[in-house]
């Protein structure tokens, strides 16, 4: 068999065009490889279009009467004569030959006789609401059905007439027009089907079971038919307001804030499902918006003052979270809430700080408090910056309601956490408990209060060895730099220079003295803690009388110190001096560890079984309330290594002491000077006098530094310069008492012709 070649004689054409040198659509400049044989040139002759056939005068009436009865079966729901493509095409037939306008009106027609005749009167008839809404929807669907069906057959006049005319609906929005004017749009109807469905939907919310997919039919029609808005909308969102006003009202009164909570979220939650299963998505912000109106933002002040405390008392997490999440949707909610949250912080706080006989808890309390509001605000109200910066502004407010009391108590409680034996488990503890501690402190106006009993207890933990960590020590002074800058700390690092430059002095005292061991007592072992005065805090001037055996050991070191250091003065402190004294019992020997003043008094009993309180005081020459203290330590504490005659807890001018034999202890080393880390009244009373005499001269330098650069200044612009450059809490009447007293010291006088003016003088 062999293949035609293109162009042979008997005339077949090829099945694909030749494309002449062509490569992928492209030309080529070579010479055509495939050449036709007896190729001619054609012309293209262009023909009159063939007249149309003309049609029988009686096409259009017979065609419309085959249309017309395929449309009334489709609505009796009976069988169609005709196939639907001969249908299809009788439409088609009659658009051609222009007859689409008259056949549009004919459909029209039917459709509006069949709603009219067969739908509207039997919606009517219907009596009950339930069974009205469900025939309402079993004629929407039939309806719809009925359209679908019709616009197939007639979809060549939707397409070639109606959609060339825009003033004329398509055949779809026709049906719609049709039900909406002679069903719905029916007072009658419209108000029994609005009525059915509001009454379903109110069931639905007093927790009903109810048909839900009827609701979804009826309200979609509702929306197809565009009248959605116009005749539920404004009534539901009606209905619902006056359901949750008298809800509110009611459940308000019958219900705990919890429980009250509980119900608007799960009351928000099912509007939410609603929309999602059956009401248009455009309903849903009013009808939140009416459900958080009605139900919170009208009770947001009876919610917050009825409720708020008792869930902050019992941190109730979950409720606070929630009443967080439901003020966030109304409008100035969140600052509602956080002003509430912000003065119960203050009206709690303040009973903390302000009650005295709570002295003994008030840091722990504070942290505890700290502690707890700041997990609601983490967790609760979503760690917000508002909620922050709330309980910082609250804390700042109530602590320093009290002065100087808080950052007193402050600086001891760090004390008591940074003694030898504190019970914190771990460094790591101790370091997170001084972090919080911090943050109470940066709330303190008197940090100079702070200073300077923290100066005064660490001074003791440093020269009685009580710190419990060095580390913990510097980590702390480490805060300290940071938050208040290195003038603050300056003199607290100056006391632990001072430590470590002791521990070089007295290795090389130890070292001077091994070469005068024939001359001393080899029983004692002398240290000493050469102390800056600048740094430390002063400590008042007190003789006592020492065993001529320390009194010789004070000469070799001064000797030995101001050998090396000429020109400087030694000042011996026995204040805060300890020491360890071998004591022999009848139950064996014991190694007590007391204060040098403790040791003075048991060191006479060497001398004598029995003394007067009258001898004791002649033989050591301490201060009278300073030796009935330390008397009761070794009397009447729980280390008894005297007897008292007569016996009591107080120590009088008559009383007499003898040495205890039969003390007896499980530990051979026994600590009887934790009387040196208590604090006396006289303590507390002289360092609060230093802080307030402190506070004075920083107020005259202040005040003179001011009217130096200023020359000449008003009474009210000196107090208000003062009140920005001083970091003390301060009184206009303390500033001008310390203008008076520089006005009579002459260091600014005032001005002649206006005396609230000042002038400096030079």
């Amino acid at each position: 068999m062999r293949m035609a070649t293109i162009g042979e004689e008997n005339g077949k054409r090829p099945n694909f065009s030749v494309l002449n040198n062509s490569l992928n659509g492209m030309k080529s400049s070579g010479a055509s490889p495939i050449t036709k044989v007896g190729s001619a040139t054609k012309k293209l002759v262009v023909k009159n279009f063939k007249e149309r056939a003309k049609v029988a005068e009686d096409f259009q009436t017979k065609t419309w009467i085959k249309l017309q009865e395929a449309v009334v079966a489709i609505q009796n729901s009976t069988p169609i004569s005709y196939c639907l493509e001969e249908l299809y095409m009788a439409v088609e037939n009659m658009c051609s030959y222009s007859m689409a306008p008259q056949l549009y009106e004919n459909l029209k027609d039917v459709i509006e006789q069949n709603v009219r005749k067969n739908v509207e009167p039997y919606i009517r008839t219907v009596q009950d609401r339930k069974i009205f809404l469900k025939e309402m929807e079993n004629c929407w669907q039939s309806h719809c059905r009925q359209m679908i069906m019709i616009r197939s057959i007639f979809l060549y006049l939707d397409r070639r007439y109606v959609l060339h005319n825009p003033s004329i609906s398509s055949i779809w929005d026709m049906g719609l027009d049709m039900f909406r004017k002679h069903v719905i749009g029916q007072q009658l109807a419209q108000t029994r089907t609005v009525d059915g469905l509001l009454m379903l939907i109110e069931m639905e919310r007093h927790g009903d079971v109810v048909d839900r997919s009827l609701l979804k039919s009826l309200l979609r029609m509702l929306s197809d038919l565009q009248i959605y808005q116009d005749v539920f909308e404004q009534r539901f969102l009606t209905a619902t307001d006056a359901l949750y006003v008298a809800e509110g009202r009611r459940l308000m009164q019958e219900l705990e804030v919890p429980e009250y909570l509980a119900h608007v979220e799960k009351r928000l939650q099912e509007e939410n499902e609603r929309v999602l299963h059956y009401l248009d998505s455009g309903t849903r912000w009013n009808l939140i918006h009416t459900v958080e109106r009605q139900l919170i933002s009208e009770h947001s002040g009876s919610i917050l003052s009825k409720g708020l405390e008792n869930l902050l008392d019992n941190t109730r997490i979950p409720e606070l979270k929630l009443m967080h999440s439901l003020f966030s949707r109304i409008k100035n909610g969140l600052q509602d809430l956080c002003l509430q949250f912000n003065a119960y912080i203050k009206k709690k706080g303040r009973t903390i700080v302000i009650d005295p006989e709570k002295d003994k808890s008030m840091v722990q309390d504070l942290l505890d408090f700290k502690d707890r509001m700041d997990n609601i605000v983490n967790i609760c109200f979503g760690k917000t910056e508002k909620f922050t910066n709330s309980v910082k502004e609250a804390f700042e407010s109530f602590i320093n309601q009290r002065p100087n009391k808080p950052a007193e108590l402050i600086a001891k409680f760090v004390d008591s956490k940074l003694r030898l034996g504190n019970k914190e488990a771990t460094e790591e503890e101790l370091e997170r408990l001084l972090d919080k501690i911090m943050v109470i402190f940066r709330f303190i106006h008197g940090k100079d209060v702070f200073e300077a009993f923290y100066k005064k207890d660490l001074a003791k933990r440093l020269l009685v060895g009580k710190s419990a960590s060095v580390d913990a020590e510097k980590s702390m002074l480490s805060k300290l730099k940071q938050e208040c800058g290195g003038a603050f700390t300056s003199k607290l690092e100056g006391m632990f220079k001072d430590m470590e430059l002791s521990r070089d002095i007295n290795v090389a005292f130890k070292q001077y003295t091994a070469y005068l061991k024939s001359n001393l007592d080899s029983s004692i072992d002398l240290t000493v803690n050469i102390l800056t005065m600048g740094y430390w805090p002063t400590y008042a001037l007190v003789e006592v009388n020492l065993p001529k055996e320390m009194v010789q050991f004070q000469e070799i070191f001064n000797k030995f110190y101001l050998g090396k250091h000429s020109g400087r003065k030694l000042q011996w402190q026995p204040t805060l001096g300890h020491c360890m004294l071998r004591a022999s019992f009848e139950h064996g020997k014991k190694e007590l560890q007391v204060s040098l003043f403790q040791g003075l008094v048991l060191l006479l009993f060497n001398e004598s079984e029995e003394l007067s309180y009258e001898e004791v005081r002649t033989g050591t020459n301490i201060e009278d309330s300073e030796l009935k203290r330390t008397i009761q330590s070794l009397a009447c504490g729980k280390a008894r290594v005297l007897h008292k005659t007569p016996k009591g807890k107080e120590v009088g001018d008559d009383d007499r002491f003898q040495f205890n034999k039969d003390f007896a202890n499980k530990l051979f080393r026994v600590k009887i000077n934790q009387i040196q880390m208590k604090e006396t009244n006289e303590e507390q009373k002289a360092t609060e006098e230093r802080v307030f005499q402190d506070r004075q001269y920083q107020i005259d330098a202040a005040i003179v530094r001011i009217m130096k650069m200023r020359k000449s200044l008003s009474h009210s612009l000196l107090v208000s310069e003062l009140f920005n450059q001083l970091k003390f809490p301060v009184t206009p009447t303390d500033l001008k008492k310390r203008i008076e007293s520089l006005i009579d010291r002459d260091y600014m006088a005032r001005d002649k012709e206006n005396s609230k003016n000042y002038n400096y003088v030079a």
